[in-house]
């Protein structure tokens, strides 16, 4: 089976990259996931030349875009813009179920409860502000392709509140079901082999897709083609 590189570089110049990462790979070191695989240690051993910094972060199961700063500078302009929510950025999600709505607001308030799975649950009272908006495209069997605008940047933030709407996102295993998806699960004439049946998906269904920066540029990550694969599936029995 062909190996599957870390990342892909979507977009670059002499002050930032911008990068299409896959799912299981950490953007950086945290004060709980040390691992050896990280982004940034690899964007820096390839680029050699530049110190890289780390502007944002998505979750290690999560694919796709992430930005990397090349200078201080640039680091801070970038960080302000993302804290100040100058940045908009748009996810695609594969959930559990079918939504009642085409658009909804979730603006559950988030906070991390601190256990040794260090999720984040929803608090009304020490939560902070958290918003997304959700948008369902399309829906298959049980399954569903939502694209997810969040507001906010919370740890988990998607997950928690599609999950909070009764819609998990597949494969979640913190928030949701941690099994695969086959094809199956969800097309009426399928005919194959149960035993010789692959998934299509054994990964957290969540793809960073698209960030507007402020100045306008609008960087896009092509879906990892697990989720593409999915995602056409869906599509061609709406």
């Amino acid at each position: 089976m062909k190996n599957i590189p870390p990342y892909t570089i979507i977009f670059e110049n002499d002050d930032f990259i911008a990068v299409n990462k896959t799912s299981g790979v950490s953007v950086g070191g945290d004060r709980w996931d040390e691992a050896k695989e990280r982004l940034d240690r690899l964007l820096e051993r390839d680029l050699k030349k530049h110190k890289i910094y780390t502007v944002h972060r998505i979750d290690k199961e999560t694919s796709g875009l992430v930005i990397f700063a090349k200078n201080r500078e640039t680091h801070r302009n970038l960080s302000c813009a993302f804290e100040q929510r100058k940045v908009k950025k748009r996810y695609t999600a594969i959930v559990h179920g079918r939504p009642s709505w085409k658009e909804m607001i979730c603006d559950l308030p988030l906070v991390p409860n601190g256990n040794k799975k260090h999720m984040t649950i929803i608090d009304k009272y020490r939560g902070k502000e958290s918003k997304t908006l959700f948008f369902c495209q399309m829906s298959a069997g049980n399954y569903s392709v939502l694209e997810a605008l969040p507001e906010t940047g919370r740890i988990h933030q998607i997950r928690v509140h599609a999950a909070s709407l009764g819609h998990p996102v597949v494969c979640d295993e913190l928030y949701g079901k941690p099994s695969t998806v086959k094809l199956s699960s969800f097309k009426r004439s399928w005919r194959g082999d149960p035993f010789e049946e692959k998934p299509l998906l054994s990964r957290l269904g969540l793809h960073a897709l698209e960030i507007t920066l402020p100045d306008g540029q609008t960087l896009t990550s092509p879906l990892a083609r697990d989720m593409a694969a999915l995602v056409n599936q869906i599509k061609k029995i709406t």
